[in-house]
């Protein structure tokens, strides 16, 4: 190790459960990140600070001022620009930490993409806000016996659980089918910016456990953090009766391609089932005559009547200001294409 990493991460090192071999691990360790809000912005600013050596921020969204609260790694010019939130984070990282390698991608995570964007990791981490991408991370980790840290805050509740394939239950053990009906999100419940902190934290640290070959507990916490309590509740061994884990069948790698998405807590459909790339510019120059456009080398923000439409290069598109897929569906064939 140089003289100067040895400098920079002296009090980690003399902390005995890590030293200076545990160091080298994190040094050489890869981890991806799913989701750059505010569970994966935490995570990425304390492993980036922790030294590991590289970073994968897989993130489909964009910067707004309503994310400024919780989300540390933006700010007022970030979401002025409506930066993606992968790119953001990323510049961010590098000013913490010039000696690590950060990959930001701006894409969703999906079935197609998968094996691409967690491969080559010995760690993945849950940032995300949907239960559906959580079952898709479950399923590619089981595959490949690769673990990954599940984490969710609302309101002032949160929870985490490590995953470990073949050590611990996996997530459909302990959540066999996703929940039905409407679900409180933060922005009809709110959230608390305390406890996305700690929820963060805490899987970051249980990521630092892991990759310097500690073994960790099969458990989930839970925790209020407004009442300051925590509960840790002891898990069983992986269900002998589970689809994934047990029986090996893999549903949601499996999927067919997704229809539009009503985004978590946002007045917004996601259009992500047309995969052709889109020149931006271009397209900057046919909207200019029908509204206000802002336009950089990530994404394109066009805004008609009550809608605000952003486009990325890949041609996935976020439709604010309606909850209807078809809607959503009709203004982007209106003004990006079919």
């Amino acid at each position: 190790m140089a003289p100067d990493e040895r400098l920079r991460y002296s009090r980690q090192i003399v902390f005995e459960k890590i030293g200076e071999a545990g160091q080298e691990r994190l040094t050489r360790a890869r981890v991806a990140i799913v989701g750059c809000g505010a569970l994966g912005t935490t995570q990425a600013g304390l492993l980036a600070r922790a030294g590991v050596g590289f970073l994968r921020l897989i993130d489909r969204d964009y910067v707004e001022l309503v994310n400024l609260h919780r989300q540390w790694l933006y700010d007022e010019s970030m979401a002025a620009e409506a930066l993606p939130k992968a790119i953001g984070a990323a510049r961010r990282l590098q000013q913490i930490n010039s000696t690590i390698r950060i990959e930001p991608v701006v894409a969703d995570l999906t079935p197609g993409n998968v094996d691409e964007l967690l491969g080559q990791v010995d760690l993945i981490l849950d940032g995300t806000d949907n239960f559906e991408t959580r079952y898709l991370i479950n399923d590619y980790a089981v595959r490949e016996s690769r673990p990954w840290i599940y984490g969710a805050a609302l309101g002032s509740y949160g929870l985490l659980m490590p995953i470990v394939p073949g050590h611990t239950p996996c997530f459909r053990c302990v959540y066999p089918d996703p929940p039905v009906g409407a679900q409180p999100t933060c922005e009809t419940a709110g959230v608390l910016n305390t406890v996305t902190t700690i929820v963060g934290a805490l899987q970051a640290n249980l990521a630092l456990k892991i990759l310097v070959g500690e073994p960790v507990a099969a458990e989930l916490v839970t925790l209020d953090a407004w009442e300051g309590s925590f509960r840790r509740i002891v898990l069983g061994p992986p269900r002998a009766d589970c689809p994934c884990c047990a029986e090996r069948h893999f549903h949601y790698l499996e999927a067919s391609p997704r229809a539009p998405i009503t985004l978590c807590g946002r007045n917004a459909v996601q259009i992500h089932e047309r995969n052709r790339p889109v020149p931006l510019r271009q397209l900057a120059r046919q909207l200019e005559p029908l509204g206000k456009v802002l336009v950089n080398d990530f994404a394109l923000r066009f805004f008609v009547d009550r809608y605000e439409i952003t486009v990325f290069p890949d041609g996935r598109a976020i439709i604010k200001g309606t909850t209807d897929p078809g809607l959503a569906r009709s203004l982007y064939a209106r003004y990006v294409g079919s």
